[in-house]
């Protein structure tokens, strides 16, 4: 192994001899310049160092001044600052010049190894740690799984599971990788059972059930409306988790979180049925009942979810004792979201403003017809930095920073999650059959039992029965529904892209946060 190679330039380079020493002991090799010009012409004429240890104070040029033109030159290059002066000033025009350490003299030889670890070891260190822990942590995380946990319990284990998943990607540890992936397998078989027990007791209310879609409004959002202050809700269609662990930093710079919960998507696990309950407050079949004129089935004509405020103005006139003035807004183009940046202040005239935003949504589906974004997202980490992108340059997030300059509320949510999938199961089906792929409505279905929950009184799972003989069918952990017909181009096609509409953890247990203006 190759030395590491540290250039440190001091006008006082005779007093650190001992430094030195120690440094050549533990096995680096440091090259010594007493002044600014000098350290520029060693990093001009051997561009191997792999750290610069720079005196703040030396004469002629400082080493603020060193440091720029280092930058200049070679911008990755790690540079420590080392001063006798702790001037707020000096330490904020040195960390703004991107220095990667710190160090006020007298230095010991200790503060010096250990910052070399940090920023030569960094992430070797990270990774034997992460790996560790995790080795640890699996047996744990196994016996979670398998011993029947509860509500709660399956959110504590999605919750570490997806903890897990950001520490191992980060620590880019492919083996412990492989070995979570198989991990959350196994936890989304457990949960897909879990929920085939219990789903049809909980949306019947037999048994205790969690917060789900169609009480989510009533309990969560329209009992924190308050005279005092404006609430925005927000909810990011198809936002998982691990999506909202990816904005949360951005989000928490101008607002702090007073809330962090969770819950349950209804299933189908899909837009029409998940987002139209949760502004109805009441489950699929419901909404039809109550609302025949605007309810619509898969198989109908038009588009599902055009009545979403109309659902929400009935849900508050039924469920509020006071009258909220509210308002509604659905993004789903650029023109859209300009129009929210420019008037965001106008809408905070309203007790609640809700703000439906469609971009996560429509990433999915197009990372499913375009190859480049196939690319761009190949996977969870891909999946999460991609939103976090997204959402730091989005006119939704300059439309929040607006609204942070006002005493608000906000309440970030979703309608359901996504699943990368990769198992295909074959159904039959005739030409009425819908056309997802995590879910299917039809009659006269054939599928291998193993691989679904189903209902075949859609009404047991508070659905609309489209026809007499209709059956819902939901696809379990990471499968997909594939037809006999051209099965291979399809499963080619289709594997490894985001869906929804079924039973993992992914899609099912949804995040809402609520946060006020910092």
């Amino acid at each position: 192994m190759d030395k590491i190679k540290i250039l440190w330039a001091d006008d006082e380079i005779d007093l650190l001899k001992p430094q030195m020493m120690f440094l050549e002991k533990k096995g680096y090799e440091v090259t010594t310049v007493t002044n600014g010009h000098d350290a520029l012409e060693e990093c001009e004429n051997i561009n191997d160092f792999d750290v610069v240890f720079l005196d703040e104070s030396m004469p002629g040029l400082t080493g603020l001044e060193t440091l720029a033109k280092i930058k200049e030159k070679r911008p990755l290059l790690p540079v420590v600052m080392i001063t006798k002066n702790e001037a707020e000033d000096i330490m904020e025009e040195a960390i703004g010049s991107q220095i990667s350490d710190y160090l006020i003299k007298p230095v010991n030889p200790n503060q010096i190894l250990m910052t070399l670890k940090k920023i030569i070891d960094n992430k070797r260190l990270v990774r034997e740690k992460t790996t560790s822990d995790y080795q640890q942590e699996f047996r744990m995380l196994s016996m979670e799984i398998n011993s029947g946990p509860d509500i709660n319990g399956w959110v504590d284990v999605y919750k570490k599971l997806i903890s897990w998943e950001i520490k191992i990607d980060d620590s880019q540890s492919t083996d412990m990788g492989d070995i979570l992936s198989t991990q959350k397998g196994e936890a989304n078989s457990e949960f897909s059972r879990f929920v085939e027990r219990n789903y049809e007791s909980w949306v019947n209310e037999t048994a205790e059930a969690p917060t789900m879609s169609h009480n989510l409004m009533r309990r969560k959002v329209l009992t924190k409306v308050n005279e005092e202050q404006p609430t925005i809700m927000l909810l990011l269609d198809n936002l998982r988790y691990d999506q909202w662990l990816a904005i949360k930093p951005i989000i928490g710079e101008l607002f702090r979180i007073e809330e962090e919960d969770y819950f349950y998507s209804i299933l189908p696990t899909a837009t029409q049925y998940s987002r139209n309950a949760i502004f109805a407050g009441l489950l699929p079949a419901d909404i039809e009942g109550t609302f025949p004129k605007l309810w619509k089935n898969d198989t109908d004509e038009g588009g599902k979810n055009m009545h979403e405020k109309e659902f929400l103005k009935e849900q508050i006139n039924r469920t509020v004792r006071r009258p909220i003035k509210f308002d509604y807004k659905k993004i789903t183009r650029v023109a859209h979201a300009k129009d929210l940046q420019d008037n965001m202040l106008n809408y905070l005239n309203n007790d609640l403003m809700v703000i439906v935003y469609n971009f996560i949504d429509m990433l999915s589906h197009a990372r499913t017809e375009m190859e480049v974004l196939k690319e761009l997202a190949g996977d969870e980490k891909a999946y999460r930095s991609l939103t976090r992108s997204w959402f730091l340059n989005s006119q939704l997030w300059s439309a929040l920073q607006q609204a942070a300059e006002r005493d608000v509320q906000l309440i970030i949510t979703t309608d359901h999650g996504t699943i990368r999938v990769n198992t295909p199961s074959k159904v039959v089906g005739d030409r009425d059959t819908t056309t997802n792929l995590r879910y299917k409505v039809g009659r006269n279905l054939q599928y291998n039992r193993k691989d679904v929950l189903a209902f075949r009184n859609p009404g047991d799972a508070g659905l609309p029965r489209p026809n007499v003989s209709s059956t819902f069918i939901f696809a379990k952990e990471d499968k997909f529904f594939l037809y006999p017909n051209n099965y291979n181009h399809y499963h080619k096609y289709y594997k490894n892209t985001f869906q929804h509409g079924g039973i993992s953890l992914e899609e099912v247990i949804c995040p809402i946060v609520r946060l006020s203006a910092k």
